[in-house]
């Protein structure tokens, strides 16, 4: 019943609200707020469910002879945990836009979009099959395309929403391609968890690791790019930080827990697949461990709040899916067990960094709303007297997201440095804590020029407390980033916390160097600065990802289509339309001379003909025969 209610509720009411928007109006906010609400309730009722449940079906999708594929929900630990993360942050970002969005003109059709993305996520959560979570994959990449423009009038909100929108179907390709293998390969059966008993319990993909394992690396790498796509990973990334557009609540949304942490839930969902592969695992390590160092390098240099916070989102997701392969390495060298693990170090990430990274977005949205909508922070400064509940939330997110000890950050990003570590892969490790090094510097970087020294404009001067209304959520969730780290966090949330990695002072030394050196860094370069000491542009500009992505299009479609038009109206247009119908048409031109119209041009015409004639048959014929 609970699932009904979390996978059917957020449905009803983006449809009521989409298709009567204009006529409910005021109306239409509260039924989303509500069911927001709702299926939060439910989801804690959800967590109580018994983990034995397994998968049931729902609804029926299609049933044809020799196939089915049903709506399946899938009850275990990972989806109960993930669900309340999902719907707790999705009731605290609805209720923050009743104060951000108060002055909207479409603020129906952004609550109806936000109920839809609430529907495609649950799904996502619950699927118990891979047909069910692409049908959902592509449902979130609807509703985040329709949330990132929902300021479609600018310019660069259309543009944003259109590049997350084809970026992630350059992933979804490839997630669909990787289900097609795992359907031929296991016949025709790909529920998840069918598909881990047939890999792990002696079955038939089992056999195939060692007859055919490079059919099983390509079904993972498939896999993964979809996750490559959906949490923009490297060479996917570029259209993250370009979601900023949208509004802030929609940031903090897709950047939290949930659309970009979809491809880190889904890739430890099919943790047995990439353990099956060794070859993918340390592809997906590497992929995910060089994001995270190129996209903290790049958000040392951003100046646009939101944007740091978009790259900082980057290179968390690097350290997430980093985790997933360093997880599937450790379980190949035998120091973790084998298949999924409601522990896993990349999910314990994901739970802590959602509530302070989800905090931090929020916060960046009241200081947006409180400076008249400026987002440069070196437009900033003071504002620590003036917003001083924003300012502590956002001192202990920061905090947490650093990873100062006995906050949430701390213990997920150690659990993520102790897989690395174990993973027999010591460059996962280095990589790791130079990215926590880079993490404690921007982020101090960015809390010194915003909140500390004098205000630096007028909107800055007078920059007063947001509503009570955004204030709240800030005040849940800085406190959720102070505890989820622990126990009495983690229990409830049905164990996501992984065992503890014993005898790894390595790793806490490693920890605590890479704070001290990347906040006392920060602090020595920024404190009293009115401009950046720093100018990297390099960095600034995003290693100029974009601009060679826009050279490649440019060579390598742009110059395609002109070559292909060229041949095309030579060839196509030329040899095949045109000459053939300009032979025909010279052809009865020439023919036409012959039918003027006149007696005695006909009389001549015969006269010659049976001249011809004669001729053939009196001189040419007899000469043939001899």
């Amino acid at each position: 019943m609970n699932a009904s209610i979390l996978l059917l509720l957020p449905l009803f009411s983006a449809l009521i609200i989409l298709l009567g928007h204009r006529q409910l109006k005021g109306a239409a906010v509260l039924i989303s707020v509500g069911s927001s609400i709702i299926a939060f309730l439910a989801s804690i009722a959800f967590l109580g469910a018994d983990d034995n449940e397994g998968t049931k079906m729902l609804l029926p999708f299609i049933d044809v002879e020799g196939f089915r594929a049903g709506i399946d929900v899938m009850s275990d630990k990972q989806s109960q945990g993930m669900m309340f993360i999902v719907t707790f942050i999705g009731m605290l970002v609805h209720i923050f836009s009743l104060g951000y969005m108060k002055d909207d003109e479409a603020k129906p059709r952004f609550f109806g979009a936000l109920s839809l993305f609430m529907f495609s996520m649950t799904g996502i959560v619950l699927a118990g099959n891979l047909f069910m979570m692409f049908i959902f994959w592509e449902l979130v990449g609807l509703s985040s395309y329709l949330l990132i423009g929902h300021w479609y009038q600018k310019n660069s909100a259309a543009d944003a929403c259109k590049k997350a929108f084809l970026t992630n179907r350059i992933g979804d390709f490839g997630f669909m391609i990787g289900i097609l293998i795992l359907f031929g390969l296991n016949k025709g059966d790909v529920a998840i968890d069918n598909l881990q008993d047939a890999f792990v319990q002696g079955g038939p993909l089992f056999d195939m690791q060692a007859s055919n394992p490079g059919l099983i690396t390509a079904a993972a790498l498939c896999i993964f790019r979809g996750a490559v796509g959906k949490s923009a990973q490297f060479p996917l990334h570029v259209w993250l930080p370009d979601a900023m557009e949208g509004p802030t609540p929609v940031s903090a949304l897709i950047h939290a827990a949930t659309m970009v942490a979809a491809g880190v839930y889904m890739m430890v969902r099919m943790s047995f697949l990439v353990t099956a592969s060794p070859l993918a695992a340390e592809i997906i390590a590497g992929i995910g461990c060089g994001t995270a160092l190129l996209a903290a390098l790049m958000a040392t240099q951003q100046n646009d709040i939101k944007r740091v916070l978009a790259y900082s989102t980057l290179s968390q997701l690097g350290y997430m899916v980093m985790a997933v392969g360093a997880v599937a390495m450790a379980a190949q060298h035998g120091e973790a067990a084998h298949g999924p693990d409601p522990g896993h170090a990349a999910m314990f990430h994901l739970y802590t960094h959602a509530f302070f990274k989800a905090m931090l977005f929020l916060g960046s949205g009241a200081v947006i709303y409180a400076c008249h909508h400026e987002q440069d922070i070196w437009k900033m400064g003071g504002l620590r007297k003036h917003m001083p509940v924003t300012f502590y939330t956002f001192a202990i997110g920061t905090a947490a997201l650093m990873g100062v000890p006995l906050l949430s950050g701390f213990w997920s990003k150690e659990a993520v440095l102790g897989t690395a570590y174990d993973s027999g892969c010591k460059v996962l490790f280095i990589i790791g804590a130079v990215t926590a090094a880079l993490t404690a510097f921007y982020m101090t970087r960015l809390l010194i020029v915003a909140f500390f020294g004098k205000p630096r404009t007028d909107s800055a001067h007078h920059a007063t407390e947001a509503p009570m209304v955004m204030i709240l959520p800030l005040a849940i969730l800085a406190i959720f980033s102070v505890i989820s780290g622990y126990d009495i966090m983690a229990t409830p949330l049905q164990a996501m916390k992984p065992p503890h990695v014993e005898g790894h002072q390595t790793v806490f030394w490693a920890s605590i160097v890479a704070l001290l050196l990347g906040a006392g860094s920060a602090i020595y370069l920024y404190r009293g600065k009115d401009k950046d000491p720093v100018n990297i542009k390099l960095f600034a500009n995003k290693f100029y990802f974009d601009e060679i992505y826009a050279v490649i299009v440019r060579i390598g479609q742009d110059r395609l289509a002109w070559i292909v038009t060229f041949l095309e109206r030579i060839f196509v247009d030329g040899i095949v339309a045109r000459l053939p119908a300009a032979i025909v048409a010279r052809l009865g031109a020439a023919t036409r001379m012959l039918q003027g119209g006149h007696l005695q041009g006909y009389t001549f015409l015969l006269g010659g003909g049976v001249i011809a004639v004669i001729y053939l048959v009196v001189f040419v014929l007899p000469r043939m025969g001899h």
